[in-house]
């Protein structure tokens, strides 16, 4: 794969100095830096109907370029009609080249598409890392509208070296994510 990403190299050149600058680091090692995504969809209806979960793999993969796979349960839980060991969700693990792509295609693309889309909540979880609810699946251009059977939500969690939420939101504010307004402490 011979295609640089654009977001690799912004991150080298302008966000680590920015940071730098901003918390005072001594050495590039210092500065927070994207670890990993993970996008995870949760398909509790899939016990009702075993070919949710082959589609949301294909869609997975369509939308990430990796091959998405199945998460399954770990015990039985009779009022759901629940086995344990049944296909309930489908995941994706992205990292380096394959995990700045997604997040390009993310923020310049999927977002904008978002209708009445007004800026991410900037709650982050104690550690510095982010997760952000989508509710539908067509926001990604490689969802091809008319093959959709149902639409489904995705979490997309975005983990950090970062050691505090302060650092962590301002790693992510350079790399663009549309964050509603300041972080309120």
């Amino acid at each position: 794969m011979n295609y640089k990403v654009s977001l690799k190299e912004e991150y080298k050149e302008r966000i680590v100095p920015t940071l730098m600058k901003e918390f005072g680091y001594k050495s590039v090692m210092q500065v927070p830096k994207l670890e990993k995504i993970v996008i995870n969809q949760g398909l509790g209806i899939a016990v009702a109907d075993k070919k949710i979960i082959d589609t949301a793999i294909n869609e997975l993969t369509a939308i990430t370029g990796q091959k998405a796979v199945p998460t399954y349960s770990r015990k039985d839980i009779s009022n759901f009609k629940l086995r344990k060991k049944m296909p309930i969700g489908v995941r994706v693990t992205l990292r380096r080249d394959r995990m700045y792509e997604f997040l390009e295609r993310l923020i310049r693309i999927a977002l904008p598409r978002i209708r009445d889309f007004k800026g991410l909540d900037s709650k982050l979880d104690g550690k510095g890392n982010y997760t952000l609810g989508i509710e539908e699946q067509i926001i990604f251009p490689e969802v091809h509208i008319d093959t959709i059977s149902r639409l489904l939500g995705m979490n997309i969690t975005f983990v950090t070296t970062a050691p505090t939420d302060e650092e962590g939101y301002a790693l992510l504010k350079e790399f663009g994510l549309p964050f509603k307004n300041e972080k309120k402490q």
